[in-house]
């Protein structure tokens, strides 16, 4: 029932469907009314029921021109005034004028609003003289572009916001993959270094040839450490300045910890699963702690946004890649927050040279897929 109700919601969050469903819903009660006019034999009060209903019907555009929407719903009005249909301004022009507030921003709305008030003013003042159209005229023009603008200026806001925070956890995700990365390369370079070092210090001294490439194996070495140093100082000075804000990369993440990351999962609450096909190999290292960190990620967003879901993990070993999968059932939270892992997750997969994707599944529920290279030996 709660998910039948969830996709019921999204459903109708969906503009065009939202504006139909708003049109219906204003127009249904007046058209019961018209019919019951028409039959009764009130000709005036049925057609200042028809009236409205084209205003309504000319909400349907309301986002996507929402000035010739108020224009024309104001024209209506002016011709509702002087034929004596209606005496105020009706609710289709209410939601146009909010419609201009929220959809147009600056000197559109200023103008618009401006040209809606008088001609609302002026024609209720020439054909209904008396009844304050000036003043009620400005309440109504004003209140209604006026919520549609704060509503506006409040949705810009939190998507800034939001965008703000997702470059951020990126950003940390980016140093701290660096950081990773630099451990491991930085552990290999040594060695090799090292054993060039000893290999050149083993020559006998007429073999000048392998000696001197051996010299040049060495400073390439040390040149590679020195500009991987200075990108990660680069990659930390963009955060807070410390560059130590991030787990170390000697956890012992891995492929092989992927059961003791699905048990920690279940104790957690969540139903989760791991399938291995394939032949296991050892894995480079970034590659397997990129498999590890992605299933990890992924599990917690199923928890996170999906409460109540159950997840299967999937790991494949192919004989040029390696292939992880990460599903759930659920029915993801729609509370306009997107996963800012996803961005980390694209990060790390990129730097193994792999693909990412991600998304939901056609049956319900969410897909999380890598396949990352194997190099040949």
């Amino acid at each position: 029932m709660g998910r039948a109700v969830m996709r019921a919601v999204r459903f109708l969050r969906r503009p065009r469907v939202f504006d139909t469903a708003l049109v219906i819903a204003i127009s249904v009660p007046a058209l019961v009314g018209l019919i019951s006019m028409i039959l009764l034999g009130e000709v005036q009060t049925a057609l200042g029921t028809a009236h409205y209903l084209v205003g309504a019907v000319l909400l349907l555009m309301r986002r996507g021109r929402p000035v010739l929407t108020v224009a024309l719903v104001a024209a209506l009005d002016v011709a509702g005034f002087a034929a004596h249909l209606v005496s105020i301004s009706s609710l289709p022009t209410i939601i146009a004028l909010y419609s201009v507030g929220r959809y147009t921003s600056g000197r559109t709305t200023a103008l618009a609003a401006l040209a809606a008030y008088a001609a609302e003013a002026a024609a209720g003042e020439i054909f209904w003289p008396g009844r304050g159209n000036w003043v009620g005229s400005l309440f109504s023009v004003g209140i209604a572009v006026g919520v549609g603008q704060l509503v506006r200026l409040r949705t810009e806001l939190t998507a800034r916001n939001r965008r703000e925070v997702a470059d951020a956890a990126v950003r940390e995700e980016r140093r701290r993959i660096a950081r990773e990365l630099h451990d491991i390369v930085a552990h290999h370079i040594t060695v090799i270094n090292a054993l060039v070092g000893g290999a050149r210090a083993t020559l006998p001294a007429e073999q000048d040839v392998t000696r001197n490439a051996l010299e040049s194996a060495e400073q390439t070495a040390r040149q590679a450490m020195t500009e991987m140093r200075r990108l990660l100082d680069v990659l930390r000075a963009d955060g807070d300045g410390r560059g130590d804000d991030g787990p170390d990369a000697a956890t012992g993440a891995g492929a092989d910890r992927l059961p003791a990351l699905i048990k920690e999962a279940r104790s957690a609450g969540l139903p989760a699963g791991l399938t291995v096909t394939g032949t296991p190999v050892e894995l480079p290292a970034p590659v397997d702690l990129a498999v590890y960190r992605i299933v990890q990620e992924a599990l917690t967003n199923t928890r996170k946004h999906a409460s109540g879901a159950r997840a299967v993990v999937r790991l494949a070993y192919r004989p040029e890649a390696v292939e992880v999968e990460v599903v759930d059932d659920g029915l993801a939270k729609d509370n306009g927050a997107p996963g800012f892992g996803l961005g980390g997750m694209a990060e790390r997969v990129a730097l193994c040279g792999g693909q990412l994707s991600t998304g939901p599944r056609p049956g319900g529920g969410f897909r999380v897929h890598a396949r990352i290279p194997l190099e040949r030996p």
